[in-house]
């Protein structure tokens, strides 16, 4: 049998990265179950059963889990029985945060109903082509976006309206237990589209289950005995928000639902619901950092504060550090098409591995693989990410195309990222393969010069794309938003990341702009940028 290194988990033999932790503790495959009822399951089990599940920020009001568990139970009998809707129907949703959202996809997937969430804020030609992928029998929709909705066959339940407060007010009746493979597709979810035309993943309900299972299995202590408090920033409709909604419940969190997200209001929610648990993406710690919205706020309740969607620069987490002492910083690393979390950093001692990823969830296994040559690379050599394990999604709908390049007929799912694993099995991400920069041959990563801008003290955000150069190919080039009142030029700019970096890789044409354009998961619309290098109209 091959033989893996403890520290790193890397097997020399097989070239592959094996998880430092415990496999996950997960139901046998062939009993029919869905991820709603697993995550309610193992309530019982928590050593604090928080008696609230959600708190409304804007109204206060707050809902317990045993209105939860009845309201998920109105609204089913309501969906069977006066709608219509069956196993395997598809519902369609485009709805703002709100205490009903999980409510909706816990009823959904109890039905074995396989909901596909989207932003409300998409316009029509975005819905259309979501649309055309899942092919829905009913919609879910905040009334401002009820609009943009065609005619379906079971019509469109407007959430925020009386109508729709009545049907969870009503007393459940009695329906038959749906039995639902664990294999089964659970929830459509699109992936950003920031680079090509927007694909349907397929998570199954084992992808949710293995999910949910490795945040249950490795949740860090806690240092206070009082009920976990948790706010969530990301967006339902967004893997990062879904998993994390799955968590809360699993661990009897009670979760403080935002409509829409404000830096101020989020400071001022985590000081008046005593928030223990924070989630959010890398601008908002930006923020956070170098902003005055924690001004007058009480923050001692926090615990700890967990980063994805994109890579976190050292030098951010180190001024978060020196600003927030008494709270726990861990990054993780997943894509839609992993249901959540690849790697994540577990408690005190893996968050002070500033700049890393974490590591490896329980019950996978990854490869590095040298971007050139194809081979299998080890410890501390930069590659694209390839991931195996319960956790992966089934495939892009209607797309056997984009499947067959992304998943490989033994199980491996390419991420287009590039990362690299180091001697302790902490994870390192580089950058989007796609995103590299190719300067005279060499390759230049846009997050490590994003990250070197934003630690500027008179750079609020910063973004990095490749600029088209006749002698270079490519040259790196910087959209900059200046701290206000900052008086910052381009050749501050360029000199200030001429000194920190090797030639190569010195940013060589700047823009100042009012905003980064980013997606609801924090990320930067990189082709948004292409295009107005294009036409001029935005630099």
């Amino acid at each position: 049998m091959a033989e893996t290194d403890a520290k790193s988990g890397y097997c020399s033999e097989t070239k592959i990265f094996h998880s430092l932790r415990k496999p996950l503790d997960l139901p046998p495959e062939d009993i029919p179950l869905t991820v709603s009822s697993y995550a309610l399951s193992l309530q019982p089990n928590n050593p604090i059963v928080n008696p609230t599940a959600m708190i409304d920020c804007a109204t206060k009001r707050s809902i317990s889990y045993s209105e939860f568990i009845r309201q998920v139970d109105s609204l089913s009998f309501h969906l069977h029985s006066v709608v219509g809707i069956k196993k395997g129907d598809v519902a369609f949703l485009l709805c703002s945060n709100s205490v009903k959202v999980p409510i909706i996809y816990f009823s959904l997937m109890s039905l074995g109903v396989v909901l596909s969430p989207s932003n409300p804020m998409s316009t029509e030609a975005e819905i259309l082509r979501q649309l055309n992928l899942c092919n829905p029998v009913v919609a879910f929709a905040v009334s401002s976006a009820s609009a943009k909705l065609p005619n379906l066959k079971f019509g469109t339940i407007v959430v925020d309206s009386p109508d729709f407060d009545s049907v969870l007010a009503t007393e459940a009746g009695e329906i038959d237990r749906v039995e639902v493979s664990q294999s089964a597709v659970a929830a459509i979810m699109y992936s950003s589209g920031t680079t090509g035309r927007v694909k349907g993943v397929m998570v199954t309900h084992r992808n949710m289950i293995a999910n949910t299972a490795s945040f249950y299995q490795h949740r860090s202590e806690r240092r206070s005995s009082a009920p976990a408090v948790a706010l969530g920033t990301v967006p339902y409709f967004h893997i990062f928000g879904f998993f994390a909604m799955l968590r809360a419940v699993a661990v009897s969190d009670c979760v403080v639902v935002m409509e829409r997200f404000d830096l101020r209001s989020m400071m001022r929610a985590v000081d008046e619901f005593k928030v223990t648990h924070l989630t959010v993406v890398p601008p908002v710690v930006v923020a956070m950092v170098k902003g005055d919205a924690a001004a007058g706020c009480d923050l001692s309740s926090l615990e700890t504060l967990g980063v994805g969607a994109a890579p976190l620069g050292k030098d951010v987490v180190a001024a978060f550090k020196t600003k927030f002492p008494h709270v726990v910083l861990g990054q993780g690393y997943g894509l839609t098409e992993s249901t959540g979390p690849v790697t994540r950093a577990v408690g005190p001692e893996e968050g002070l591995y500033w700049g890393s990823a974490g590591r490896l969830v329980g019950s996978c296994e990854v490869k590095i693989i040298d971007i050139e040559s194809g081979v299998a690379l080890g410890p501390n050599q930069p590659g694209e990410l390839w991931i195996k394990g319960p956790i992966l999604m089934k495939g892009y709908l209607g797309d056997a195309e984009a499947t067959a390049a992304t998943l490989t007929p033994d199980g491996w799912l390419k991420t287009g990222d590039v990362c690299y694993v180091d001697e302790e099995g902490y994870f390192y991400v580089v950058d989007r393969l796609k995103e590299l920069i190719k300067y005279k041959g060499y390759q230049v990563a846009p997050a490590e010069l994003e990250q070197l801008l934003q630690s500027h003290p008179e750079i609020s955000d910063a973004a990095v794309i490749p600029y088209p150069d006749e002698v270079a190919g490519e040259i790196p080039m910087a959209f900059v938003v200046r701290q206000p009142h900052s008086s910052i030029n381009e050749a501050h700019v360029m000199e200030f990341v001429a000194t920190q970096v090797s030639p190569y890789k010195k940013v060589r044409k700047v823009a100042f702009v009012n905003s980064i354009p980013k997606s609801p998961a924090g990320k930067i619309l990189r082709k948004t940028l292409r295009e107005s290098i294009a036409s001029h109209s935005k630099l």
